[in-house]
């Protein structure tokens, strides 16, 4: 196992590698701009470095720079966290170049499904139903509307090199495509350091359901379930939950098989999620994250694995250790973002966090980065805290989760904590009878 990782991301999830790193007995080196030097997982870590001034592409886009802190922090191994430099395959194949170990898949498997446009292709060649999309990246509107016309609209415009809903916007006819593919474009470029685009079809009433992979590159792989990420607002996750209260048994193994099938075939190594629109009984691959993803905590809950304990293991060369067999899902966990946004405009809040109170009990977990007297910055995400409920059944799971709201105390900003405090009481949450564009419905029903 390695001695010292260096966690080249920030906020809760740096904050979430720190503490499984130092449940191994693994030391710590935190980087970070001048914006988050107080930040919890500074305070925490062994050792820290600052790399640059706020703007991401300054720090945790600046490569060289993180490079240099792994290098005189002699730190063996990079965990990059997620969003970032986590699914940069160019990024991944440069620490292995300089001498430390990348957390997380090969450059190969990276460029080869972290890439959206490359997975539908290789998912294909695998025999998984996809999307209609274009063919590859569209690069100016001429292709764009040559691919919508061949799609037909309305059409979805996403980001070749990314996910998390950055880069996506939907067009209904031609002048909307031309409005929306350099908005696109550009955000894209912003977030990932890459401005490709593609073009898909856009689903009327789809699930967004997802499946969690873990392998070892040597011949052992696993799926840990899946993940309904349905409930989204401007194509951004919001609450998901696991198991999908839309699948059978049935629908869930095929599912499974499917997404082990595929990346065993790849030989995949580390964390992944085969991303789904699942709308009468059919699947279509979408996506594919190489990386550790937000919603991971839901899947621990119900698996009772340590996802990035697992990521830190695999990395160091162990194998699983146990089969499709071993793995027992149990019960059932949903988890609530809560970002830094006024709950009704979600206009960003950054600003002082002038009181702060977890809530807790029985099947209740918060990852946050969160303190009395933190000052969140404006310059990065707005997620400041994850709520994460389990429960023997959905309806323990949404009994507790109410309660957990209840106690939540984050005072000094706004949170979308009363958005979610309305969400769980609507009667098609409750039921499960929803889908990708339902959270649209309701939040401007609220309006």
């Amino acid at each position: 196992m390695f001695e010292k990782v260096l966690i080249a991301n920030r906020g809760e999830i740096a904050l979430r590698i720190h503490r499984a790193c130092r449940d191994l007995g693994i030391r710590t080196v935190a980087v970070h701009s001048t914006a988050d030097a107080n930040a919890m997982h500074v305070r925490l870590a062994d050792e820290s470095v600052c790399i640059g001034p706020p703007p991401a592409r300054d720090s945790y886009l600046n490569a060289a720079a993180i490079l240099s802190a792994a290098t005189i922090t002699g730190a063996e191994a990079i965990h990059p966290g997620l969003g970032f430099l986590a699914e940069n395959a160019d990024f991944a194949a440069t620490v292995e170049e300089h001498g430390f170990t990348f957390i997380g898949p090969s450059a190969e498997h990276i460029r080869l499904m972290g890439n959206k446009v490359a997975a539908k292709e290789t998912a294909r060649r695998l025999g998984i139903a996809t999307v209609q999309g274009s063919a590859g990246a569209v690069r100016d509107l001429a292709a764009a509307e040559a691919a919508a016309r061949a799609i037909g609209y309305p059409v979805l415009i996403k980001a070749s090199a990314g996910g998390g809903g950055r880069g996506m916007k939907v067009a209904r006819e031609r002048d909307e495509l031309a409005r929306m593919l350099p908005i696109a474009q550009n955000e894209a470029a912003a977030f990932f350091g890459s401005g490709d685009v593609y073009l898909e079809r856009h689903l009327e009433r789809p699930r967004h359901i997802e499946i969690q992979i873990l392998g070892d590159g040597q011949g052992g792989i696993v799926h840990l379930g899946e993940r309904d990420c349905s409930l989204q607002r401007s194509h951004q996750k919001m609450l998901e939950e696991s198991p999908s209260p839309a699948l059978n048994a049935a629908e869930r193994d095929r599912l499974g098989a499917l997404a082990v099938a595929a990346l065993g075939e790849l030989g995949y190594k580390s964390l992944g999620t085969l991303e789904f629109l699942y709308q009468d009984g059919d699947f279509f691959f979408i996506e594919m994250n190489t990386r550790l993803q937000v919603e991971h905590p839901i899947t621990e809950m119900v698996s009772g694995l340590d996802l990035v304990r697992e990521q830190l293991r695999i990395a160091s060369g162990a194998p699983l250790g146990y089969r499709q067999n071993d793995i027992k899902l149990r019960g059932h966990a949903i988890e609530c973002r809560i970002n830094a946004e006024n709950p009704d405009t979600f206009a960003p809040s950054p600003g002082r966090v002038t009181d702060y109170h977890a809530p807790g009990g029985l099947g209740v977990r918060v990852d946050s980065a969160l303190y009395h007297g933190y000052e969140v910055p404006p310059y990065y995400d707005s997620l400041i805290a994850k709520l994460i409920i389990y429960g023997n059944s959905r309806n323990e799971c949404l009994m507790r989760l109410r309660r957990a709201l209840e106690e939540y105390v984050i005072a000094g900003i706004e949170t979308t904590i009363p958005l979610h405090q309305r969400l769980v009481t609507a009667a098609e949450f409750i039921d499960g009878d929803y889908d990708v564009h339902w959270l649209e419905r309701f939040v401007a029903r609220a309006g």
